[in-house]
């Protein structure tokens, strides 16, 4: 193969370059059909096969019990931003007809830019009222920022809500709730009402397949977009627990918002997720990818390949900052370890270290437009020793640039 950039995009990301490889020979010619992935029907009893086969390899690697079910759809996390509230709120309103709209409440953790936006569609859709049950800005310097993972004396839950909302991983802002069940910056499922329906949903589409979920059995849906640690943009994985497959036209004969077909998981959990074509090629090297993963050792492998790579770099940083060349945007503790962000201080020292890196075959450092600075993505198939590239070149960088002290 011809050198590839080191890809430290938030996505899409980089994909193994051996699954590439091996993409490339169905996209000639897929399961000996003589066709490609990408013109064969969805239909065919090779792609259906090979659907099955995807999912099995994501309850392998998830350990997914058949309480819930996995389902393959389109529009990525922020279609799921409005498909969730219509499925959630169907569901309570199958439980509860009696209930007002005002009194159907839906829960909303915001910790960052995707949260902010999904509880801002969920505000959008109607039909309920959206309780913030906890913003991290308010703890913050400036109490307008994204830098933190709120401790579990701010949160304030309703009683009986229709869905509780949180985002895992906030990709735009580096902040990531904690797998260690003592950190402060863990989700506090301690704190959540203890019964077998709970209606909690998980974002997880920047660390997903990066580490095991915590709780996973307690979640009524969690939802990723493909395109960070297992496939190309274009697919988004559903899991579902089984009570959240409802009947969403008698819902909506009883007075729930009518949801939109494609919307319905009850849709897709009836026909297999093949009520319409599927991204088909999506699909087809996301089952790749996870056979891969299955090769490497599954999550055990990710998990401490994360932390390693994670830890590295908040090292090389913590470094820069006692240089005074950069500055971490988000408090210690609340880091993400799959989008690390800071900023590089000093004028024009921001343009150079990207142009840098550049000239060194890394690609994809700069940050958000909506927060600036830098942000290293360090997904599944960004390897440690191209980790380490970086990190020489930020300790290098760090070492050979001074800030002008006032």
């Amino acid at each position: 193969m011809e050198s590839r950039a080191i890809n430290f995009g938030a996505g899409p990301s980089a994909l193994p370059a051996s699954v590439l490889q091996e993409a490339t020979k169905g996209l000639l010619n897929f399961k000996g059909t003589g066709m490609g992935i990408a013109e064969i029907s969805h239909r065919s009893k090779e792609f259906t096969a090979y659907l099955q086969s995807v999912e099995q390899n994501i309850r392998k690697l998830l350990d997914i019990q058949p309480t819930h079910s996995i389902l393959f759809t389109q529009g990525g996390g922020s279609t799921q931003f409005s498909a969730v509230v219509l499925n959630m709120l169907a569901r309570h309103r199958l439980l509860h007809p009696q209930l007002s709209d005002e009194d159907r409440v839906l829960d909303y953790v915001v910790t960052g830019s995707w949260s902010k936006k999904a509880a801002e569609e969920a505000r959008r859709m109607g039909g309920s009222t959206v309780n913030i049950a906890a913003d991290s800005r308010k703890y913050s310097k400036d109490q307008k920022s994204f830098d933190n993972i709120p401790t579990a004396d701010a949160y304030s839950f309703s009683n009986d809500p229709a869905l509780i909302y949180y985002c895992a991983n906030e990709t735009v802002d580096g902040v990531e709730f904690s797998a260690e069940e003592n950190s402060p910056a863990s989700f506090p499922f301690q704190l959540l009402p203890r019964n077998a329906l709970l209606p909690l949903v998980g974002d997880y589409s920047s660390s997903f397949m990066s580490r095991p979920i915590p709780h996973l059995s307690d979640h009524a849906i969690i939802y990723a977009g493909a395109q960070k640690n297992v496939g190309p943009a274009g697919l988004t994985i559903l899991i579902v627990r089984n009570d959240c497959i409802v009947d969403v036209d008698a819902a909506a004969r009883l007075g729930a918002i009518p949801v939109p077909i494609c919307l319905s998981y009850k849709t897709l959990a009836d026909h297999n997720s093949l009520y319409n074509t599927p991204p088909v090629l999506s699909i087809y090297i996301t089952g790749l990818v996870l056979e891969y993963m299955l090769q490497l050792g599954g999550l055990d492998y990710y998990a401490g390949l994360t932390n390693r790579k994670s830890k590295k770099v908040y090292d090389v940083l913590k470094y820069g900052e006692n240089k005074g060349i950069f500055k971490g945007k988000v408090k210690e503790g609340s880091g993400s370890q799959m989008n690390i962000v800071f900023d590089v201080l000093g004028e024009g020292l921001l343009a150079k270290f990207i142009a840098g890196a550049e000239e060194r075959g890394m690609k994809g450092l700069k940050g958000h437009r909506s927060v600036g600075g830098v942000r290293v993505s360090i997904y599944n198939a960004v390897t440690e020793e191209e980790t380490d590239l970086l990190i020489s070149y930020m300790e290098q960088f760090a070492g050979q640039h001074k800030v002008d002290k006032e």
